[in-house]
């Protein structure tokens, strides 16, 4: 009975959770999951709904509402809670600092191209020239920069969902 229910659902879901996502402000994976969570509690302490496509519409609608309002009431942090200026050498800095490092290390590597070696050499400590980088990767300097802003757009669309989601 779940399963016919589930799979009888699953394409209203699926359609409903990525017309609700853009409104709200959440991703339509997100909103399936959260329905089917409350599917799968309805049906344990209820039983199934009496209308399962108007349950699901429903469902789908008030997930995405109280999205929005979460969303609404989130207010980020004005700096890391571990940032503070006079223990920059504490454990947990230091430990933040390095998986920040890290991470962006690790998606400068996941750039399509000549990226991953740009990236690295801009950001090398060993503070390069354009000269240098365009000699090294046997390119011309002025194609250099729009070469730069290309691979970093590349890079802040792969870091958005991370940076989100941390």
């Amino acid at each position: 009975m779940t399963h016919d229910l589930v799979a009888s659902l699953h394409p209203l879901l699926a359609a409903e959770a990525s017309a609700e996502a853009y409104a709200s402000g959440a991703e339509p994976g997100d909103l399936e999951q959260a329905v089917w969570l409350r599917l799968l509690e309805r049906l344990e302490d209820d039983g199934p709904p009496a209308d399962p496509h108007r349950w699901l519409r429903s469902a789908v609608r008030t997930e995405a509402r109280r999205t929005r309002r979460t969303a609404r009431n989130e207010r980020p942090y004005g700096n890391e809670p571990a940032a503070v200026a006079q223990h920059a050498h504490e454990p947990e800095r230091l430990a933040l600092t390095a998986a920040r490092h890290r991470a962006l290390h690790d998606a400068v590597r996941r750039l399509p191209g000549r990226c991953p070696r740009l990236l690295e050499a801009l950001l090398s400590p060993e503070d390069l020239t354009y000269r240098e980088i365009a000699g090294e990767l046997g390119i011309s300097q002025g194609s250099l920069g729009p070469e730069r802003s290309r691979c970093l757009g590349c890079l802040r669309r792969l870091l958005t969902p991370e940076v989100a989601a941390g």
